[in-house]
């Protein structure tokens, strides 16, 4: 197969849960740890960090890949979900995996995935863990695709845990209070590891505490870091937490005997973009009129996107909205500014919700506008109706910045 194919095969194939949601997430580990012993166990080659969290933990792991490249060190990265290309998940020194290495790996493993029933998130992860093992990487940054206890991710035993923060996202598979999100998502909590817990909260605090008592892990609250902080390319507003939180876990790395000084740390915090080609955090892809691009897509992300949106200077606000039809819309939908003129859409996947009902829904908060039979043509709309001096905003879901970038 070609890599279109292959990746055609890898979507059609097998259950993805940013395709099709729940029914895609797995109840245990058992088919990820059959695969690592097939593959003869690649996570054990190479040192990592295991990065989790509701919001932020994209933007973390892609901070932490560039300082660590700027030390010198070869730097595997995987995240998820892609916004364009599937490579984007696995990165080596910011390049994306090639073709011809994706396609080899399903090639060669196909009868194997088929005969177990694996996922598309297992076979990804197994996938970046053999890549990372036979490039040799010093380190490797593990993002948690969903949760964090029942992760594929979590077989690796890293350096440092990193838990950025905890908020109401995929309730119907992680709990439907901040503290059982929490509980899952320390899961990721090895014994005697140290723990970075991104942002302070009174109700979860509490389960990170006894999770790491119980796992004899050290702790450490990144809002409590007191050194130094640094600026970054990335511009949100909400990326300040992100940036301590990043460097209360350099700090704990350098006292492990890594080789991060102040130096490349500034360099790279400042080269995020150039070092590993995040895009999608509060990133201006126009100017004049000024169009925003955003992924914040849950009730805790959106209050930092929409608060920094309202802080602009411009004459008239567009939002080029569309999001998936299982998110909480009571939840969202009024965060969303009032006096703005919505361009309602559908993004291109079987998860889309129809532009005409999220239409309906916006219009019962306050908020109007027309929907449009595709994101590329609301986005055209919304470009044919600004002015210079306005500015355009496109969010709502991953998938309908995907679209646009």
């Amino acid at each position: 197969m070609t890599y279109s194919e292959t990746v055609e095969w890898m979507f059609r194939q097998l259950p993805m849960y940013q395709q099709v949601g729940s029914k895609a997430y797995k109840v245990d580990l058992s088919n990820i740890n059959k695969l690592v012993t097939h593959l003869d166990h690649p996570h054990e080659l190479f040192r990592s960090i295991h990065v989790a969290g509701t919001n932020g933990k994209g933007s973390v792991s892609h901070m932490l890949a560039s300082v660590l490249q700027e030390a010198g060190y070869k730097v595997g990265l995987y995240t998820s979900p892609h916004l364009k290309d599937f490579r984007e998940r696995i990165r080596l020194n910011g390049e994306m995996i090639s073709e011809e290495a994706v396609t080899n790996f399903i090639h060669t493993n196909r009868s194997f995935f088929e005969q177990e029933q694996l996922s598309f998130f297992e076979m990804t992860v197994g996938m970046a863990f053999q890549f990372f093992a036979e490039e040799k990487v010093d380190i490797a940054v593990i993002e948690v695709g969903l949760g964090g206890r029942l992760d594929s991710t979590n077989i690796i035993s890293p350096e440092v845990s990193v838990i950025t923060n905890i908020g109401f996202d995929h309730v119907s598979i992680l709990g439907n209070t901040l503290a059982e999100i929490a509980s899952e998502k320390g899961g990721i909590i090895k014994p005697e590891i140290p723990v970075v817990i991104g942002e302070y909260q009174e109700e979860t605090m509490p389960v990170f505490r006894r999770l790491a008592q119980e796992k004899e892990a050290p702790l450490f609250v990144a809002e409590e870091f007191s050194g130094k902080i640094y600026g970054s390319d990335l511009k949100g507003s909400y990326q300040q937490k992100n940036i301590r939180t990043v460097l209360q876990t350099l700090e704990i790395l350098r006292h492990k005997g890594w080789e991060i000084d102040a130096f490349v740390t500034e360099r790279g915090l400042k080269n995020v973009i150039f070092n590993t080609g995040l895009r999608g955090r509060w990133e201006v892809i126009h100017e004049l009129p000024k169009v925003i691009c955003d992924t914040a897509h849950n009730k805790e992300g959106l209050i930092y996107a929409m608060k920094q949106l309202q802080e602009l200077k411009y004459d008239k606000l567009h939002l080029v909205i569309g999001m998936v039809n299982d998110k909480d819309l009571e939840a969202v939908l009024p965060l969303f500014p009032k006096f703005g003129h919505y361009y309602f859409s559908k993004p291109n996947v079987p998860r889309g919700l129809d532009a005409g009902v999220l239409q309906e829904r916006a219009a019962e908060k306050g908020l109007f506008g027309t929907a449009f039979i595709s994101v590329s043509v609301a986005y055209a709309a919304a470009l044919s109706n600004a002015s210079h001096r306005d500015v355009i905003y496109v969010g709502g879901s991953t998938f309908t910045v995907a679209e646009i970038i």
